[in-house]
């Protein structure tokens, strides 16, 4: 039954602040996604969504992703105990599937605990279970998603939205590994 929707593509019939409703042959679909994904597909007509379907007894909700490392991800995290949709959604819309490996190969339970509903127990649990389900990752990978981490919380506390912060960190060089210098180079690419 939780694979019952596993893809939906469609015309988007309207957005709110936590959702998009998809119109499918004549059917709205309710799919629930990140801000992240809502500025992604912002402005577009047609979406195409990764889904989860999340029943239990007294619901029947949709979670859509863009890519399917975020559905994969999103997956892994609602797996723990104490993790919910609504905290697994929170938690990917801070931080990249990328980051949230990262900082559980790091044991580094400082991303998961700035959502809302996710405390330090429920943190350490989720580093604890996923340790071992998550792909390696190397090194320098490791560094530069702290960095990027760290670069686009300090983007959104000066005012820009998860997805502006993201999309613009995307076209900082590679090379500039500075915090600081990823910034400056990321508000260059938000000021065009």
């Amino acid at each position: 039954m939780r694979y019952m929707i596993s893809k939906i593509k469609g015309k988007i019939e309207y957005t709110r602040t936590k959702f998009v409703v998809v119109d499918v042959n004549g059917i709205g679909y309710k799919v629930y996604v990140t801000p992240y994904t809502l500025g992604k597909i912002a402005g577009k007509n047609t979406v195409e969504f990764f889904t989860h379907t999340y029943v239990r007894e007294d619901t029947m909700d949709l979670y859509g992703f863009i890519t399917l490392e975020e559905l994969e991800m999103f997956e892994l995290l609602i797996s723990i105990s104490g993790v919910g949709p609504k905290a697994g959604l929170g938690i990917l819309t801070v931080a990249t599937p990328r980051t949230i490996k990262t900082a559980i190969l790091n044991e580094d339970s400082s991303i998961l605990t700035k959502v809302s509903g996710v405390g330090k127990k429920t943190a350490e649990r989720v580093i604890l279970e996923l340790r071992n389900k998550i792909a390696d990752i190397s090194i320098g990978d490791k560094e530069e998603a702290i960095i990027d981490s760290d670069t686009i919380e300090a983007l959104v506390s000066m005012g820009y939205s998860v997805t502006e912060a993201r999309d613009a960190l995307k076209a900082v060089p590679k090379d500039i590994k500075d915090v600081g210098q990823r910034i400056k180079s990321a508000l260059k690419n938000l000021g065009k």
